[in-house]
């Protein structure tokens, strides 16, 4: 197996703890692992393997979400993307020999995950993207690097703390999700909202009693506001997030769970956790094991 080669400088440690007294999930927190990128990295890799073609050029173009703080979030003045999700893709990038400045990172939503890798649009995606049956017979997706689950986004002064609390209380979550489906079985009283930063407001006003979503993207808005908003409740269900590659290029699978694998027995997936999720006060936790790649 082919070794990464980065770091996380003492430096970036301490940028990680200050920023999280502040609670700024949002911000472009660039410096939270201080990669150091492989020298000569494309004589590491076979001939006529993706990696050493990217490693060549020089270039990753990565797709990541640009509005769920935590995970990726970019705001109108921000430079690049930050969040867990740009880490890990600094990361591997690192290991391709690539620097932070050369990744070009485009905006994906949910939609098009599946369209911009089968199209070639970009090398990887990593964008909140559970990992599911269904969506390994279009793309291949690497991992999980994290596990989450449903959860519940409360105010720091709520009663709610078990899900057998929300029964007869007003949720949102976005409109259309399995979210407003799994908490209206739950018993409480679902509400949809266009997005989730408007479900957000109305539990930071008090207009719903909680919001609902992936565990990992309440935590996000949590270290936002960190004296206002807390996350509650076990997952009550569970997200299994992957990073996406075509399926044209198979070998790209055993090269991310490698490079992966590394960072999290490193600790550097522990410092990524905690520069960006890890902000909402919530514990670190143990990375997760990831699947066996398909056999080529």
């Amino acid at each position: 197996m082919r070794h990464a080669r980065f770091r996380v400088a003492a430096a970036a440690l301490l940028l990680a703890g200050g920023l999280a007294a502040c609670g700024d999930a949002g911000s472009d927190d660039a410096e939270g692992v201080d990669v150091e990128v492989a020298e000569n990295a494309a004589d590491e890799f076979e001939d006529g393997t993706r990696m050493k073609e990217l490693a060549e050029d020089g270039k990753l173009v990565i797709g990541v979400k640009y509005d769920q703080p935590g995970i990726g979030f970019k705001g109108a003045t921000d430079d690049a993307p930050a969040g867990f999700d740009p880490e890990i893709g600094k990361i591997l990038a690192a290991d391709l020999g690539i620097a932070p400045e050369n990744i070009t990172w485009k905006e994906t939503i949910s939609d098009n995950r599946e369209p911009f890798l089968e199209s070639g649009e970009v090398d990887l995606v990593i964008a909140s993207y559970s990992i599911t049956d269904e969506r390994r017979q279009v793309v291949g997706q690497a991992g999980p690097y994290y596990v989450t689950g449903q959860q519940l986004l409360v105010g720091s002064d709520s009663d709610i703390d078990s899900i057998e609390d929300v029964k007869g209380t007003e949720v949102c979550s976005v409109t259309g999700s399995t979210s407003l489906e799994n908490i209206e079985a739950e018993g409480a009283r679902p509400r949809g909202f266009d997005t989730y930063s408007e479900c957000v407001d109305q539990v930071l006003n008090g207009t719903v009693d909680a919001m609902t979503t992936d565990g990992a993207i309440l935590l996000g808005y949590a270290a936002e506001n960190p004296d206002r908003l807390k996350v509650v409740v076990e997952p009550f269900s569970e997200e299994r997030y992957g990073v996406g590659y075509s399926l044209d290029e198979p070998e790209m699978c055993q090269w991310i769970v490698d490079t992966l694998t590394e960072a999290q027995e490193s600790g550097d997936w522990d410092t990524a956790f905690e520069a960006t999720l890890g902000k909402s006060g919530v514990e670190t936790p143990e990375p997760p094991a990831m699947d066996e790649c398909p056999a080529a």
